[in-house]
C-alpha cells in the first residue's frame, strides 16, 4: 500500500473522485453503528464538564454572582478589546485539549467499520504519545489563526469577514485529524494535505459537511437532550470523507507512526 504521502502526492497532480451518495450512505450505515453508544458518551461526558465547569465558577466568583441580571448581561454584552482577546485564547486552549477526544469519535466509527469491539475508551485513545502532542498542537496553531483573525476583524468592525473565513479555515482544515490519526502524519503535513484533499473538492465536502451539521441540528427538535444521539453523524461523515479519498490502515501501530517524524 502506499504510504499517505504518496497517496496525497497523487491527489495533487492528479485529483479524486468523491461521490456524494456513496459517502453520505456510507456514513449514515456506520452512524447507525455507533449512534447510540456514541450518544451516551457525550451525555455523560457533557454533565460532567457541565457540574465540573460550574462548580469551578461558583468556587472562583460565588454562587450569588449567577442571578438573572448576569445571564441577562451576558446575551447583551460581547466581549471587546482585551476580554475577546482573553476569551479566544481559552476557546483555543479547551478547544484543543478536547481534539483527541473528538478524535476518539473517528476511531469508533472506524472500529464499526470494520466490525471491531469498541467500548468507552476507545473515545480517548488518542490522549497518549505520540498522538495527543500532534492532535493538540494542530488543532491550537488552527485555532490560533482563526481566532487571530477573528479578534482582528472584530476589532475593525467587521465580525461577518471574520465569520467567513473561520468557516473557509474549519473546512480546509478539516481532514487534519484523520490525517493524523489514521495517515500518520506530523503537524504541518497533515495542515498542508488537508488544503489539498478540501481543496480539490470543496463543494462536495462542504455540502457533506453541511448535511451532517443538519443531521445533528435535528436532535434539538423536542428534546435538546436528543442532540448528543446526533451530533455523532458529523464524525461518521468525516470517516467516511477520509476513507473514500484515502486507504486506512492499521492506524494504531505505534511503531508505524514512530517512522514519521513528528513536528
Amino acid at each position: 500500500m502506499k504510504s499517505t504521502l504518496n497517496q496525497i502526492e497523487d491527489i495533487k497532480n492528479n485529483g479524486y473522485s468523491l461521490d456524494f451518495s456513496n459517502v453520505f450512505n456510507h456514513a449514515f450505515e456506520n452512524y447507525k453503528k455507533i449512534a447510540v453508544y456514541a450518544g451516551l458518551i457525550l451525555l455523560v461526558v457533557s454533565i460532567l464538564c457541565f457540574f465540573l465547569g460550574g462548580g469551578i465558577l461558583v468556587a472562583l466568583y460565588g454562587a450569588e454572582h449567577f442571578n438573572k441580571e448576569f445571564f441577562e448581561s451576558l446575551q447583551h454584552n460581547q466581549p471587546q478589546g482585551t476580554s475577546l482577546l482573553i476569551y479566544t485564547l481559552v476557546i483555543t486552549f479547551i478547544t484543543a485539549l478536547m481534539t483527541p477526544f473528538t478524535a476518539g469519535f473517528l476511531k469508533m466509527a472506524d472500529s464499526a467499520d470494520k466490525d471491531e469491539t469498541f467500548n468507552f475508551s476507545t473515545v480517548f485513545t488518542y490522549y497518549k504519545a505520540p498522538y495527543f502532542s500532534r492532535l493538540f498542537i494542530t488543532a491550537l496553531l488552527i485555532g490560533l489563526i482563526s481566532g487571530g483573525i477573528s479578534v482582528v476583524f472584530n476589532l475593525i468592525g467587521i465580525p461577518a469577514i471574520d465569520s467567513i473565513i473561520a468557516i473557509i479555515i474549519s473546512l480546509f482544515t478539516s481532514m487534519t485529524v484523520p490525517l493524523i490519526v489514521f495517515g500518520n502524519l506530523n503537524i504541518t503535513d497533515s495542515i498542508r494535505s488537508s488544503i489539498i484533499i478540501v481543496g480539490k473538492q470543496p463543494l462536495v465536502i462542504a455540502l457533506l459537511f453541511i448535511v451532517a451539521g443538519i443531521g445533528a441540528a435535528i436532535g434539538f427538535i423536542g428534546c435538546c437532550i436528543g442532540v448528543v444521539f446526533t451530533i455523532p453523524i458529523t464524525y461518521s461523515v468525516k470517516y467516511a470523507i477520509y476513507s473514500a479519498i484515502l486507504e486506512i490502515d492499521n492506524p494504531d501501530s505505534i511503531d508505524a507512526i514512530g517512522q514519521s517524524d513528528p513536528e
